[in-house]
């Protein structure tokens, strides 16, 4: 994908790299339960979102979305590199911008940008009972490919067993 340090400008958004001052923003969707249910961590405590923090500032595959009124960070679009010119999407939003159709407008911009800089493929992987996000993939124009069943587990129970959980992969093709 080409340099993502450009600011991409939508509609009602900006989409540009982390920045320090982002912290507290960061801090209030990350650190909410609900906003992170059906992701790989716990809810952040504010010294742990100022550590991930760093690595999202450090990094070419997230991406903030701000509001262009404000120049409130509400949200991220993760866009990872893969193999065979193919990128992972992923979304997360502040719970109080739900509904308002930030995720889709953000995340169009950024995968048309993708498929024009020469990407092939743009996938993401979703917990099934995520059913805002798997609708929001299904609305994006991206095809359901596969449901796996008890394919993963972030978490253990208290006798140490996995808690296993299912994934359904969707997937946008170029010119599709």
């Amino acid at each position: 994908m080409e340099n993502s340090m450009a600011v991409t400008e939508t509609e009602r958004l900006l989409l540009r790299k982390y920045q320090q001052t982002d912290l507290q923003d960061l801090f209030e969707y990350v650190s909410d339960e609900k906003v992170v249910e059906f992701e790989p961590y716990r809810p952040m405590t504010l010294a742990e979102a100022r550590e991930n923090l760093e690595w999202r500032i450090g990094t070419e595959e997230m991406t903030a979305v701000v509001l262009k009124g404000s120049g409130k960070m509400i949200g991220n679009v993760y866009m990872g590199k893969r193999d065979f010119e193919t990128l992972e999407i992923g979304f997360v939003f502040n719970q109080k911008y739900w509904g308002k159709g930030y995720a889709a407008e953000s995340c169009k911009a950024l995968i048309q940008k993708a498929f024009s800089s020469g990407i092939h493929r743009i996938y993401a992987e979703c917990d099934p009972y995520n059913t805002r996000s798997w609708k929001l993939l299904e609305a994006l124009g991206f095809r359901r490919e596969a449901h796996f069943l008890q394919n993963v587990y972030f978490w253990k129970d208290e006798n140490g067993n996995p808690l296993w959980k299912d994934t359904y992969v969707y997937a946008k093709l170029a010119d599709k």
